[in-house]
């Protein structure tokens, strides 16, 4: 970030500041549902254009590929070029693509117009958390990770909730379409909005580098790292040599990784300085967020799957489990923002910790309570659930993000999104697996124990990934201790 960008940033006044960080927290929500409003749009889907299990896998993870794609090149423009030109755009974009979604006439055509949407949205993203790191600093900066926090909890929570309301108003068969047909006349106001109160472009001094072959690099890193997850259904389809897939990310992040040392040792500046992994605070902080959106939405979509073909709920209502638990993430996660400059790591693990005791109660009424008491008590133990979560996910992003320069901003966060989004394929994919494989049956003919026995090996696994964050989370905690100076 050059001196010319710092001052435009600091003769924004309050009130101004508000309103950018308004607008662009606004479309961060709106994006972000999309990772989740549509899982229960898939049997509406499915059934309408005779869709199969791998494409419905790809409408779901292929959003999720492409704008963990897309983060990156759009972090480094924002850095380089203009972080409201690269919004706008992004959002043009998703908005545009929605469009195409609504009026899909095949699943071909969806599953084109789906990817592009997933990379509008990777490009706008980035520049929200370039633009928290610009405008604000210290305790404010903290303050405002807690408000996007809670405002993207909101938005994955209450995602099915919304899906599930619009294929209710829009009816079984072409009910799925109102979900992208929202995107529509919200990414135009928004829009509008946003080239009005978003901050001006910056002015670099001199030649900025871009880049563009580690670039290359990296996304195809993340594409073949991501494929395997994304072509796994569970349903016996699945070829085994997309696994070989994971082999060629190896050379990509191997070639990746020699190119960015010989880039930089010419003088320039990489797509991703590779010493930001050198930081515990931002490497750790990485992890602990794969971690949760790994069993985050994967917890989501099963809660899904058993609610509306074990137990036979309505979309909506099946959808309504999860208001306890954006309620409570949206609640825990501003209260955090304004706490973690006090409580620093610990918030995370007790967040961790809280969340995983949420889940496993959730699992545990799905499985053993009364069917007419199921999504009651589910609710109850999601509503635990997301009082922990909003302890994790905005005080991570702050710490995450503590020590990287301003002028990083745009690509620290994006990689960090990354690891997000790769955490979001990974978990849907390994818990839908699980839950497919020990569901044992076509889900015509599964019995309502082939479903409890389903969510217990799924919601087990994305426990699991979450308890492995929190063991990460306490090392990172005891490596502060010692590192704090004695009084």
């Amino acid at each position: 970030m050059t001196a010319a960008t710092d001052q435009r940033a600091a003769d924004l006044d309050e009130g101004a500041k508000r309103r950018a960080f308004a607008v662009s927290i606004a479309v961060a929500v709106l994006t972000i549902l999309d990772l989740s409003k549509v899982n229960v749009g898939l049997p509406s889907i499915e059934k309408a254009l005779g869709t199969g299990p791998t494409e419905l896998q790809i409408i779901v993870a292929g959003y999720a590929l492409a704008f963990g794609l897309a983060l990156v090149p759009g972090g480094r423009l924002g850095d380089v070029v203009s972080r409201k030109r690269m919004f706008l755009i992004g959002l043009a974009v998703f908005t545009l693509f929605s469009l195409l979604c609504a009026i899909a006439p095949s699943a071909g055509v969806l599953l084109i117009a789906r990817f592009l949407q997933g990379v509008g949205a990777g490009l706008q993203m980035p520049q929200v958390l370039g633009l928290a790191q610009e405008l604000y600093q210290g305790d404010a900066r903290a303050r405002a990770l807690g408000a996007y926090g809670a405002s993207v909890g909101l938005g994955t929570a209450l995602g099915p909730t919304i899906g599930g309301a619009l294929i209710a108003l829009g009816g079984e068969q072409d009910g799925w379409r109102l979900i992208f047909w929202m995107n529509v006349p919200l990414g135009v106001i928004l829009l509008v909005l946003a080239a009005r109160y978003f901050p001006g472009a910056q002015r670099p001094k001199g030649r900025a580098s871009i880049d563009p072959v580690g670039v290359v690099l990296l996304g195809l890193t993340v594409v073949a790292f991501m494929v395997p997850f994304v072509l796994t259904t569970g349903q016996g389809h699945d070829s085994p040599w997309r696994w070989a897939s994971l082999l060629a990310a190896a050379a990509f992040l191997v070639g990746f990784l020699a190119w960015e040392r010989r880039y930089r040792a010419s003088g320039r500046t990489p797509a991703v300085d590779v010493d930001l992994f050198g930081r515990a605070s931002y490497r750790n902080g990485l992890i602990i967020a794969t971690a949760w959106f790994a069993a985050g939405p994967a917890t989501f979509l099963l809660n899904t799957l058993l609610l509306q073909e074990g137990l036979g709920i309505a979309p909506v209502f099946a959808g309504m489990v999860t208001i306890p638990f954006a309620l409570a993430s949206a609640a825990t996660s501003y209260l955090a923002g304004r706490l973690v400059g006090r409580y620093g790591r610990s918030l995370v693990v007790l967040g961790l910790l809280v969340a995983a005791l949420g889940f496993a109660l959730s699992l545990a009424a799905a499985v053993l309570s009364p069917p007419a008491l199921a999504p009651w008590l589910m609710a109850a133990g999601l509503f635990v659930a997301g009082a922990g979560g909003g302890s994790v996910v905005s005080p991570n992003q702050t710490l995450t993000l503590s020590e990287v320069p301003v002028a990083q901003a745009g690509v620290a966060g994006s990689v960090a999104q990354v690891g997000q989004r790769v955490g979001t394929a990974i978990g849907v994919a390994g818990a839908s697996a699980v839950f497919f494989t020990l569901l044992n049956a076509d889900l015509a003919g599964a019995q309502l124990g082939d479903y409890h026995l389903a969510a217990l090996g799924g919601g087990g696994l994305a426990i699991l990934v979450l308890l492995l964050g929190l063991v990460v989370a306490l090392v990172d905690q005891r490596s502060r201790a010692k590192q704090r100076p004695s009084s």
